[in-house]
Parts: C-alpha cells; structure tokens; sequence
C-alpha cells in the first residue's frame, strides 16, 4: 500500500468505524443503537459488492493494475480483509454489550433454546403456520454444485447427525426475510418482554423439516455471500441505455463472491465443503462471525419499551410554495424553488 497517500478503499472503512462508534455511544437512545450497528452493516454490505470487487477486477491486471490506480491493488485487499477482520469483532462486543442493555431494561432476545413452555407452544405454532411452507431446504451432495446463493440473502447451512452410526449429511435453506419479519415478539412475561429471531424459529423446527431422514441430532449455521453488484454497461449503439442497465442489474444476480461470513462454531467439515463449492480460497475475504448475520434488519426492530429508547421523531415541514394535491410543474413555471432534504417531505418532489 503507498506510503504517500491512503488508498480510498481504506479511508472509507475508517467512514464506517464511525458510524460504529455511535452505536457504542451511550449519549445515542438504546434502541437506537442498534439501528446504527444495521447501518454500518448495510454500509459495508455495499462497500464490498462495489468497491472491493472493482479492487479484485483490476488486481487481475497484475503489474498494470497499480498504474492503473495509482497503488498496489492486492496489498489493499488484504488490509481491507485485516480491518474488517478487526472492526468486526468490535461490532460483536458492541452487540453484546447492548444486549447485556436490553436485558437491564426487561427486553431480552432469546433463542430456541431458552424458551418456556408457553414460548416454545406459539413458536411451535408459528413455524406451522408462517414459516414452514416458505422452507426450501437443499441437500449439499459431493458431486453437485449449490444452488445459486442470492447477494445479501442469509442461510442456514445444516449439520444433520446419526449420533450411534456418525453418519452425517449437510444441507442449506434460505432464511425467507424478504416474506418474513426477521424479529418475532414472543409472549410477556409479567413485565418482561421477548424477541426471538426467525433464524431461531426456523432452528427449532428442523426435525420437522427433516423428518423422513434417519438422524436425531440437528444443529444449524448462518452463512451470508456478498458478490460482485459492480455495472457493466457494454457500449452497444443497437441497445438503449434502459436496456443495458436491465442487463446489467440481472446479471448482478450472478456476480462474482468477493465475501463470505459464516458461524465461527461451524463444524470443519462443513465449512470445507462450502468453500470449496463456492471457489474460496485464502486469498478471498473469508469473515468468521456470531450466530446472526444481516444486521441491517435491526433497523426494523419491534418498537419495545420506553419512548427515551428511540429519538424523537421529525415532523416534515410542509413547503410555502408547493400546494399538497397540487404538479409541482405548475409551481416551477412560476419561479425557482429550493427544497431542503430531510426537513422537507420527498413527497413534494413527486408530480401528483
């Protein structure tokens, strides 16, 4: 990496860090902190799809790709990995420090494991009822490839064990959060209040899943891959613009990994084996991790507790010259106007 000046790639995680520091702010509301680990989360999410797979194009230009850019791409991809590898074990201090919060203030998230009675009966029922059907699991064989794993989707990678044989096998399912909440509020309990992650629920019904197989030891682990969303916009006079950048965001679909995060108490050999399947070796960016991925949800998480846990929220402010239920066009006709984002409402730039 150039001594002269800091290679913008990495200037941008220190952009990040700081949005991490204010979820380690005590002076930010509680459950406001937690948006800001979803916002970093969401932040590095695009940082890798974009910038780090431009970064891992150009490095294939080998000794022309530092003229290209002025510094050595490699060595910056593995600071990258370095600083990530070490901001991210910030966030999951910070993540357990405001959990240890949560609890402080009889809001508690719990997985299947500590459940009670009445908890795990309306877990039971909900799997039933919400989640089962949306479950497609896929079993991971030696000789086949997996499915085509989505950007920014989470998996569960599944290890399923016959405890008096050792007999194994491995499988995957997409955790549905694009048709599921990802946080369900469970029943009280006099004053304290649950939430369990639909990560949970769908742990605590995989012997359901996987009944008609001869195992009776189960145990589940997230998985995320973030690929390569960067446009190509090949320069075609015979297409339209429209029609190139259609193509180019359906083909986003099967970008190249340049991320992938997993459970750190993930068994070896399951880990080998999806590695191996997904073309990752050790120059990649490999992320052991917690239990739970896609922080980004907490940005939508119930609205529990006291209203000092949340900042107060903004009343937009209506604009003199934009009449509501009226164009905009016929207000521009009659002189320039000026809005003023967030305290205006983006609603006043839509034509109605």
């Amino acid at each position: 990496m150039s001594k002269t000046y800091i290679p913008k790639e990495i200037s941008w995680l220190s952009f990040n860090e700081r949005v991490l520091q204010e979820a380690e702010n005590r002076e930010v509301p509680l459950l406001e902190r937690f948006k800001f680990l979803g916002i970093y989360s969401n932040n590095l999410d695009e940082y890798f799809r974009v910038r780090v797979a431009t970064l891992k194009r150009i490095s294939h230009f080998g000794a022309k790709s530092k003229d290209i850019l002025g510094y050595n791409p490699k060595s910056t991809l593995k600071s990258i990995h370095e600083i990530v590898l070490s901001q991210n074990l910030k966030f999951e201090k910070i993540y357990a420090g405001l959990l240890q919060e949560l609890d402080k203030h009889k809001i508690h998230i719990i997985n299947e494991k500590q459940l009670n009675t009445e908890q795990a009966e309306f877990v039971q029922a909900y799997f039933h009822k919400e989640v089962r059907t949306r479950l497609m699991p896929f079993l991971i064989e030696k000789d086949t490839e997996l499915p085509n794993l989505k950007d920014d989707a989470i998996y569960l990678a599944i290890y399923l064990l016959k405890k008096e044989t050792q007999k194994k096998r491995f499988a995957l399912l997409e955790i549905p959060t694009d048709v599921l909440t990802r946080f369900i509020v469970l029943p009280d309990k006099g004053e304290d209040k649950f939430v369990i992650f639909v990560d949970d629920i769908i742990r605590f019904g995989l012997k359901d899943i996987f009944f008609i197989f001869d195992f009776d030891e189960f145990s589940a682990y997230t998985i995320k891959l973030t690929k390569d969303a960067e446009l190509e916009l090949v320069d075609d006079i015979s297409e339209s613009y429209i029609d190139k950048l259609s193509r180019s965001l359906q083909q986003r679909k099967w970008g190249t990994p340049v991320r992938f995060i997993y459970d750190r108490e993930m068994p070896g050999d399951l880990l080998k084996i999806l590695t191996k399947k997904l073309n990752f070796g050790p120059a990649d960016v490999i992320i052991p991790a917690n239990r739970y991925h896609n922080f980004k949800d907490f940005m939508n998480f119930p609205s529990l507790g006291k209203k000092k846990f949340y900042y107060e929220p903004l009343v937009p402010v209506s604009h003199r010259d934009i009449l509501p239920q009226k164009s905009i066009l016929s207000a521009i006709k009659k002189k320039d106007i000026m809005l003023f984002f967030p305290y205006h409402p983006s609603t006043t730039s839509l034509i109605s």
